[in-house]
Parts: structure tokens; C-alpha cells; sequence
């Protein structure tokens, strides 16, 4: 089965590591830290065989949001003043189980960074459906 794990940022965390750290928590310390645990665990999923992708979004500045009103596209560019956290990146891993894809997703809670970002960091982990079927519906 295949599972998606999902991480999530703010635009403030972009603009800290495109070099604009001012009334971040982050360091170029932090970065380079999370760069090797994130580079480490890549390469122990891919080892495994468990990795099938991942990939880091760009900055939500660069995000459009489509939506519909009255059956006619609108289209909004981001960041949005309603959200905070944004998605980040996601890795799609094949594993035996829910409960493995979940461990892998509690290794990201390992990952170093300010404590105030750490502290309140979350990783979804969503089966993916192959068919209707696995919907759950």
C-alpha cells in the first residue's frame, strides 16, 4: 500500500531559507541541520525501498488557489491571510502497513530546527486510493 506523508511550513520558514531570516527563529545552523537529517532519511527510505518520491514545495508566495463562484473560475494567489501553515512537502512511501507509514512519519519529529518550530510541527500520513473503492466511503 501506498502511503503520502504531508509537512507543512510558513511563509516566514521560505523566507528565512531563501536567506531573509530577520523575526525567524531559524539559522543557517538550523538549515544545514535539518538539510542532513532530511538527506539521511531520504536515503535510508530509498535504501529500504520503501521511498517511491518525495519533494519539497516552493514558497506559497508562488501558490494560486482556484475556486469557483457561480460556475466561473477565480483565482486568488497566495500566501492567504487565513492560513499560517501551508503545505511544505510530502513523501509517497510503500510500506507493509498504516502503522509503518506512521512510524516513518514520527521519525520527521526528530528532525532538528528552533524549538518553537519543532515544538509544533505535524505530519499527516493519508493512504493513497488506487480505486473507488479505497476511499472508504
Amino acid at each position: 500500500m501506498k502511503y503520502m506523508i504531508l509537512t507543512y511550513a510558513s511563509q516566514r520558514d521560505y523566507d528565512a531559507m531563501a536567506g531573509d531570516p530577520e523575526g525567524t527563529p531559524w539559522s543557517a545552523e538550523d538549515f544545514a541541520a535539518m538539510h542532513e537529517f532530511m538527506t539521511t532519511l531520504n536515503q535510508e527510505l530509498a535504501e529500504s525501498g520503501e521511498l517511491v518520491e518525495t519533494r519539497g514545495l516552493a514558497a506559497p508566495v508562488h501558490t494560486r488557489r482556484v475556486g469557483n463562484r457561480d460556475g466561473v473560475p477565480v483565482v486568488t494567489d497566495g500566501p492567504y491571510a487565513e492560513t499560517q501553515e501551508v503545505l511544505a512537502g510530502y513523501w509517497i512511501v510503500e510500506c507493509a502497513d498504516f502503522d509503518r507509514a506512521t512510524e516513518i512519519a514520527g521519525r520527521l519529529a526528530g528532525c532538528p530546527g528552533p524549538a518553537e518550530i519543532t515544538s509544533t510541527a505535524v505530519a499527516d500520513v493519508r493512504p493513497i486510493a488506487d480505486e473507488a473503492a479505497d476511499l472508504g466511503m
